[in-house]
C-alpha cells in the first residue's frame, strides 16, 4: 500500500478523532446540564428532559463506537498491518479503505460476516 495514502489516511483519523472527542467533552458538559435538578417544572418538562439524556446517551455511544474504530485502525497503522483483511489476510483495496478507512475486512469477507449474523 502507497505510504503517502497511509499518511493521509492517518491525518484524517487523527482528524476525525479530535472531532469525535471534542463532540463527546460537549456532550458531557450538555449532560451534566440535563441532570441539575428540575427545580420546578411541569411534566413536559420532565419528558422533555429525558428524551434528551437518551439521545445525548445514543449519539456518545455511537461516538464511542466509533472512537474504538478510529483508534484500532491507527494502531494498525502504527504496527504496519493496516489494510489487511482480518478475515482473509489479503489487502483491502484502496477505494474500500477511502470509503471506509477503519475498515477491519475486504469487501467479501465482510459481507459473509454479515450473512452469518442474519
Amino acid at each position: 500500500m502507497d505510504d503517502k495514502f497511509i499518511a493521509d489516511v492517518k491525518e484524517q483519523l487523527t482528524a476525525q478523532r479530535s472531532t469525535i472527542l471534542a463532540s463527546l467533552a460537549g456532550q458531557s458538559a450538555d449532560m451534566k446540564n440535563l441532570v441539575k435538578p428540575v427545580e420546578s417544572g411541569d411534566e413536559a418538562d420532565v419528558a422533555s428532559d429525558a428524551v434528551d439524556r437518551t439521545i445525548l446517551d445514543s449519539l456518545g455511544a455511537q461516538d464511542a463506537q466509533l472512537l474504538r474504530q478510529i483508534d484500532g485502525a491507527l494502531e494498525r497503522i502504527r504496527l504496519n498491518k493496516y489494510g489487511i483483511c482480518i478475515g482473509c489476510g489479503k489487502e483491502i483495496p484502496q477505494a474500500r479503505l477511502e470509503a471506509l478507512p477503519y475498515a477491519l475486512m475486504c469487501i467479501n469477507c465482510a459481507s459473509a460476516e454479515e450473512r452469518k449474523r442474519r
